[in-house]
């Protein structure tokens, strides 16, 4: 079996490129980066292709399934350049592989996909996928989920999978997740144990985590399987006021809604954090996902707890853990960070 790996040196991308190295199941692993490093994941062979540019068939050719990661968060200040790579990207992902003739694709949609829904309950893939409309990585994982469904429509014997994950984390990551979503500022004395001075206790804010080595597996299961179709991926328990105050080691002082949200608004106005605010408004909106369905046909469920992989990524952050490839190294942000003071916080790097 052959699969090619596109977004292949990112948080998720490196760990299914363990994964599916791991499994004699897979002859060939073919990892696509737009930023081909010299990181050489076991088996897998490095090529270097962006999905909004480059010609996508030769890659694709002779491969049995097309694992579809490629994604930017940022900037999250010029939305022309992440809708570039993320709706248009996707889609030049999806016509180049039906072009091949790759009989099966995975694609990596997420819980911000949904429509705003139930926080007291969890629901199942058949939840709306219309997005958060004031969040510009929600409105484009929606927008790609049409995609989809246009794909699906056109070549009805592709097999399509679409995982759609809780938050996804782990310790390699930190550097990548502290530059996308917090930036330099953020002292890292807040993120020591008893030095926080609280957590925020903000009503309606419960989400889901799930550690990036379970997510894999998840993909490694969709490729080796027969399944098509959407499937939630999440791990327990659901992280509410008392799960953040314990992993922070820090008092829960209330925050209303509305005060968090204008506080973010006001800190990337400033450029002070590159988080733009729609990722509150994702936050506190997108559902809570029940995992009935991934445990049931793909036989999966996760070996770390959602505290267990929101811990990792706290002790990262502490220790500046990163991996060796570019969207993951410490070098990415330059000496002290400087890189992302200088080109402006929230710009792609």
């Amino acid at each position: 079996m052959r699969v090619v790996v596109t977004g292949a040196t990112g948080n998720v991308g490196t760990a299914v490129l363990r994964a599916l190295d791991a499994d004699s199941g897979v002859d060939e692993i073919v990892g696509m980066a737009r930023r081909a490093t010299g990181w050489r994941p076991g088996r897998a062979e490095l090529v270097s292709a962006d999905v909004a540019t480059d010609r996508l068939e030769p890659v694709f050719a002779g491969a049995d399934v097309v694992v579809h990661l490629a994604w930017l968060i940022q900037p999250g200040r010029d939305e022309t350049v992440t809708r570039a790579v993320n709706v248009e990207g996707s889609r030049r992902v999806f016509a180049a592989a039906a072009a091949a003739g790759v009989p099966s694709l995975v694609y990596a949609s997420s819980v911000g996909a949904y429509s705003t829904g139930p926080k007291d309950r969890q629901v199942d893939e058949s939840w709306p996928t219309e997005g958060v409309s004031s969040s510009f990585y929600s409105r484009h994982k929606a927008m790609v989920e049409r995609e989809l469904d246009r794909l699906a429509e056109a070549h009805p014997r592709m097999r399509l999978v679409r995982l759609r994950p809780s938050l996804i984390f782990q310790r390699s990551a930190a550097t990548e997740i502290r530059r996308l979503f917090a930036g330099p500022l953020l002292p890292t004395t807040l993120l020591r144990s008893r030095l926080a001075p609280f957590s925020p206790a903000v009503p309606g804010l419960r989400f889901q985590a799930v550690h990036a080595d379970d997510v894999a597996d998840a993909y490694r299961r969709a490729v080796l399987s027969d399944v098509s179709g959407p499937f939630n991926i999440a791990a327990e328990p659901v992280i509410g006021t008392a799960e953040l105050s314990q992993l922070l080691d820090a008092r829960p002082i209330k925050v209303r809604a509305g005060v968090l949200r204008a506080g973010a608004a006001v800190t990337f106005r400033l450029h002070l954090q590159p988080a733009e605010p729609g990722w509150v408004d994702m936050a506190l909106g997108v559902p809570l996902m029940s995992t009935e369905r991934a445990r049931e046909k793909l036989h999966w469920s996760p070996q770390h707890s959602s505290l267990e992989a929101i811990g990792e990524l706290i002790s990262g952050m502490r220790d500046g853990a990163q991996d060796q490839t570019a969207p993951l190294a410490r070098a990415t942000s330059g000496p002290g960070r400087l890189r992302e003071v200088l080109t402006g916080l929230g710009k792609r790097q």
